[in-house]
């Protein structure tokens, strides 16, 4: 994320692996970091040490400073100090793969000044004809994306906490929607927190699909976060988003350094506390889609990371009260994909360990089964078979997949 203020030769650089954007090789710019060191906090404002989420979970039980201090950094971050993606200082806030061609196309029609401002670590757009809220919308790239896929029938909010990025996310909406073809716009923008959705007038059981792009991390009470996003989505809903975690806890000056929060490495989450926090929300059975590991190119941040590694992971929580459970079981069921959903004509992958081939049967757990039968999915899918017999546990997830995200290094993918 360097923000260079000096002038660099063409021959100086390195370029990074992500972005596409270009860092000093010898790394002696002015950059984020420095500038983020020198600021002095404005009148009234939290200082930089006040930044600290107790043991790192995120919970309920931090001060209203502590949180306060970590919303106003990340305020700073992202409508001061980054002027555009090129000042990223490491890969965690960028996409690492070419989107589908029709999420590409769709990109074509976005302004330039919402793309330009764009800090996003993955992809999480399902296409459907769905009620969807972004979570930290940001400058709304992927609103305007979610508005043409779902269509005129669909409907799209944004909520951010950032005047910066809401001014650039709503000034192109009815310009947008023109160009779309749309007798009204499908696509509106809220100010307000993630943790607090009420505020933002998101009401209970109220949108289909919840999507958010390296936001969660940035929250200093994530479990708010996951309450809030159950509690909006109805029931068969789906928050699907992708975030930056870890492969352990992180000391304190590693949770409160302002360019490491801000670039969605000071707030990751350790996995395993994710999926704690998630199975006393409700989501019974996160299931990963994606995962690449982030590459922190930045000396100095690499020196106070150390060991500890990060990945970028595209999470599904599907919201099916009452049916899913903690570890999948084998009930004898079958489901099968129609091939009705666009752009997955021939398969639809469910999660990293679930493809869907049209018309094939695959033998799923009950989880599995309730996730494509009793979901926004459900017309999608055939279901065979119920709950009335109990085989066990289901043996391929026993058995077959071996999650390798965070495995020892040389050990294999991170996914």
């Amino acid at each position: 994320m360097s923000v260079s203020l000096s002038h660099i030769n063409d021959h100086n650089m390195a370029v990074s692996s992500c972005c596409g954007r270009e860092e000093p090789s010898n790394g002696t710019s002015y950059s984020a970091s420095t500038a983020a060191a020198e600021r002095k906090p404005a009148e009234g404002e939290p200082a930089a040490a006040a930044i600290e989420d107790g043991a790192g979970v995120g919970n309920s039980s931090q001060g209203a400073d502590t949180k306060a201090a970590v919303q106003a950094s990340v305020q700073r971050y992202y409508g001061e100090v980054l002027q555009d993606s090129s000042d990223l200082k490491t890969s965690a806030c960028c996409t690492p793969n070419a989107p589908p061609k029709h999420v590409r196309d769709a990109l074509r029609n976005v302004p330039d000044e919402v793309v330009a401002k764009y800090y996003g670590c993955g992809s999480p757009l399902p296409a459907a004809g769905l009620r969807v809220l972004d979570l930290g919308s940001g400058s709304g790239r992927d609103c305007y994306l979610a508005a043409a896929l779902v269509g005129p029938s669909g409907r799209v909010i944004g909520v951010d906490m950032t005047d910066a990025q809401l001014a650039v996310a709503r000034k192109y909406v009815e310009e947008y929607t023109q160009r779309l073809g749309y007798s009204q716009a499908n696509l509106s923008f809220r100010k307000g927190t993630i943790e607090d959705l009420q505020q933002a007038g998101i009401a209970d059981a109220s949108v289909d699909l919840i999507i958010s792009n390296c936001v969660v991390n940035l929250s200093p009470d994530k479990a708010a976060v996951l309450r809030e996003a159950y509690r909006v989505l109805a029931p068969g809903g789906e928050f699907h988003f992708s975030d930056v975690y870890c492969d352990r806890r992180l000391p304190a000056a590693v949770r409160r350094h302002e360019v490491l929060l801000g670039e969605c490495l000071g707030g990751a989450l350790y996995v395993n506390d994710f999926k704690r926090l998630c199975h006393d929300v409700g989501f019974l059975d996160p299931r990963v889609l994606s995962c690449h590991e982030v590459q922190v190119t930045d000396a100095a941040l690499r020196e106070l990371v150390g060991e500890a590694r990060f990945h970028s992971v595209t999470y599904r929580l599907f919201k099916l009260p009452g049916r899913l459970e903690t570890a999948c079981e084998d009930y004898g069921q079958v489901a099968i994909y129609k091939g009705s959903i666009p752009e997955s004509g021939a398969a639809y992958q469910l999660d990293d360990h679930h493809r869907f081939e049209k018309g094939r049967p695959h033998l799923v757990c009950g989880n599995s089964a309730a996730m494509v039968g009793e979901s926004w999915l459900k017309d999608h899918f055939e279901v065979l078979g119920d709950r009335l017999t109990h085989y066990g546990a289901f043996e391929a997830c026993k058995e077959d997949f071996k999650s390798t995200i965070f495995a020892p290094q040389g050990l294999g993918n991170c996914c």
